[in-house]
């Protein structure tokens, strides 16, 4: 240790002494050891017979390491002879004197062989060892090139048979996901397209026996005389992804991401200059995409989010609340900022958006002259400082064909942002129902949405994907029939099938936390364009809706007043006068029995109720006791016939078959499994299951073939 830091601090070479002996080292180590066995020996009259002793046990003890460890032949050989050699030459010098000059140069020759011999085996062992692994290498290559060329051999051979045209595969590419393959063929001469295999692609599964989910499709190759077929063999749809863990940022330059492909390869949409288009009938999982396309946009660094829902605001609603309620707490344990920048769920409030919008485009048209011109481009330059704004509507195509006045109008304002908004970085995301003529009948939606998103769920009404996908060949419903499944198309990639994955309520609070500290602010030019109406959106009195639906369950009506406020009474929550054996407490409100006729005449005039078992109305049922006065609240007779059998429960094996479901937590169990469980037939157990579902002891999660029941905890 001394001596290699003081090498170390002097400059010089540092020794390591645990390394082995290389030629040099290890022939001078045995001629010095022979040299000094020899000297002692002869100084203390040692028999000479013993070095040659010592020196056979050496030979035979490498001999028998290098055969365990496969040595060449002539390395061992090598190896024993330089035992044999230092042995003989000690024994040699022992009987004669080693100081002598024929001793000394003889040791000297010795010791130049013995390295010269040692070298020439240690690169002949390497060179053995580089073959040996080259010749894996080509043993796993042949067998990989074979498997690849009986792949291409088969492909060739089904699509002249399926399609009729001869093709020459020049190369198959496993792919790394292990989910299927693509082939790169030459299509023939005399003008055969691509297009002619496309359309084929579901004979093309079909004839390969591909599982269900699983297709060939062809796409464009290098040139027009080429294509290139995907070919997936295994079904990735068919499972539930969540949404990744990572919550890393992200850039509307670079993409981001929306789902994953059937080679379970993540998809990035660029949207830097497209406007994108998501359509999908209820119960597909569109609210579920639109929550990952803003968790994207909460990701990315320079990406503001402005969401316009007038379904009372529910696709932004989970990304704004946590930051309202004040319960969640940002790395630094400052109070976290809303996932979205803006959100507006009523017509008056997306008006004053849509304006502001406008504004801000129209502004940066003018403010950011000189910025583009010294960047040398008439795109805005999008970054942190000025980010690129994201107008999100949650059935916005809608908007755009609804004949309402109001309507008429926010759909103006729309195609405006798309029409001029562009180089300035404001772009939109619409959804819709579906792909339908009036959705995609707009030119200005059709010309500007080149990201689109078909999310069928096997669902085939409404989804007419040769107007969604125009020129894309071979797409059907049927294929994509799992919740959040679909097809994709973006100007890069052809439409193909994806899934979106499944982002949880738990994700969505998580993604607004770790992002808090990343939402960039809008720049300032863009923020005095937009006055008022953008710096107070947040206001107590333009959020009083939001704030409503934190107040609890037991306290909130639904319309923003609380029970207490709806009967003029100072009591919390629903007023259920049938289960209260009290008298209302009296006070100076207005008189509660004429609110309550009130109400009542005005439930009759509307909606055409009967009237209860005893009133005057049904005179079949009167009896002689004088009418009782209605008390105030909301009456739901649930004292009524009280003398009525409760509904049954079920058979009694369904408490075992629900404690079983229940111990198969989210995954469910499908009925054919519950009925092996219980022993019964399938028709008897389905019926029971279907009945505990109806009185809410178990939740039926409709997934094709794969349905299953949950236990509610569990849901």
């Amino acid at each position: 240790m001394t001596t290699n830091t003081a090498n170390t601090a002097s400059g010089g070479p540092v020794l390591d002494w645990a390394a082995g002996h290389g030629p040099v080292t290890g022939a001078l180590s045995a001629t010095t050891g022979a040299f000094a066995a020899a000297t002692t020996g002869a100084a203390t009259g040692m028999p000479p017979g013993w070095a040659l002793a010592v020196g056979a046990a050496g030979a035979l003890g490498h001999t028998i390491a290098g055969l365990r460890v496969r040595n060449a032949g002539r390395t061992v050989a090598t190896r024993a002879a330089c035992w044999l050699l230092g042995a003989g030459w000690t024994t040699w010098a022992m009987a004669t004197g080693p100081l002598t000059w024929t001793a000394l140069g003889s040791l000297a020759a010795l010791g130049v062989g013995i390295g010269t011999a040692n070298r020439s085996a240690d690169l002949y062992e390497e060179a053995r060892e580089e073959e040996a692994i080259a010749a894996a290498e080509r043993q796993v290559a042949a067998e990989l090139s074979a498997e690849r060329r009986a792949i291409a051999a088969e492909w060739a051979d089904r699509i002249q048979r399926v399609c009729g045209i001869t093709v020459r595969v020049l190369a198959v590419e496993m792919w790394p996901t292990g989910t299927g393959f693509s082939l790169d063929a030459e299509l023939p001469p005399g003008g055969a397209t691509y297009d002619k295999v496309a359309k084929e692609a579901p004979r093309l599964s079909a004839d390969a026996r591909l599982p269900h989910g699983c297709t060939a499709t062809a796409s464009p190759g290098i040139d027009q005389g080429r294509v290139i077929l995907d070919v997936t063999t295994v079904n990735v749809l068919a499972e539930e992804r969540t949404y990744p863990d990572d919550y890393g940022p992200l850039s509307v330059l670079t993409g981001i991401p929306w789902g994953y492909r059937t080679n379970a390869e993540e998809i990035r949409t660029y949207l830097r200059e497209q406007c994108a288009l998501v359509v999908g009938p209820t119960g597909s999982g569109k609210t579920n995409m639109v929550h990952v396309i803003l968790a994207g946009f909460a990701r990315a660094d320079d990406v503001l989010t402005f969401v316009i829902d007038l379904n009372a605001g529910s696709a932004g609603l989970p990304w704004v609340l946590p930051a309202l309620s004040g319960d969640l707490r940002g790395p630094d344990g400052a109070p976290v900022r809303p996932g979205i920048d803006w959100l507006a769920a009523t017509h008056e409030e997306a008006t004053i958006m849509l304006d502001a919008v406008l504004r801000i485009a129209r502004h940066r048209k003018t403010v950011y002259q000189d910025l583009m011109a010294r960047a040398n481009t008439d795109l805005l330059p999008i970054s942190a400082r000025i980010p690129q704004i994201m107008l999100v509507v949650d059935e916005g195509a809608e908007i755009l064909t609804s004949t309402d006045r109001a309507m008429r109008q926010l759909a103006a304002k729309i195609l405006e942002v798309i029409r001029i908004a562009r180089a300035m970085g404001v772009r939109t995301v619409l959804t819709a129902l579906g792909a339908t003529g009036s959705v995609l009948g707009n030119l200005m939606i059709r010309r500007e949405a080149k990201v689109r998103v078909a999310l069928t769920g096997g669902e085939t009404e409404g989804m007419d994907l040769s107007k969604m996908f125009p020129g894309t060949r071979g797409l059907r419903t049927d294929q994509a029939p799992y919740k959040g499944s679909g097809f994709l198309g973006t100007p890069e990639e052809t439409a193909g099938l994806f899934k979106a994955w499944r982002i949880l309520p738990n994700q969505i609070r998580d993604i607004t936390t770790a992002t808090t500290d990343r939402h960039p602010v809008l720049d300032a030019p863009s923020k005095e364009a937009a006055g008022d109406a953008y710096t107070r959106r947040w206001d107590p009195d333009r959020t009083a809706w939001m704030r409503d639906t934190t107040s609890g369950s037991d306290t909130s009506t639904g319309t923003g007043t609380t029970a207490a406020q709806t009967t003029g009474s100072g009591r919390d929550g629903l007023n259920l006068s049938a289960l209260r054996n009290e008298q209302p407490e009296q006070g100076p409100e207005p008189d509660a029995d004429a609110l309550a006729a009130r109400f009542m005449a005005e439930i009759d005039k509307t909606f055409g109720t009967t009237a209860e078992p005893g009133t005057p109305d049904r005179p079949e049922q009167r009896d002689d006791k004088p009418p009782t006065a209605p008390r105030p609240g909301l009456n739901l007779s649930a004292l009524r016939g009280q003398g009525e059998q409760a509904p049954e429960a079920g058979p009694a094996w369904l408490a075992d078959a629900i404690d079983a479901i229940a111990s198969a937590g989210a995954a469910g169990m499908k009925p054919s499994a519950i009925a092996e469980l219980v022993g019964k037939d399938r028709k008897t157990v389905r019926a029971a299951l279907r009945a505990a579902a109806e009185r809410g002891e178990l939740v039926y999660r409709d997934n094709g073939p794969h349905s299953v029941y949950l236990h509610p905890d569990h849901a």
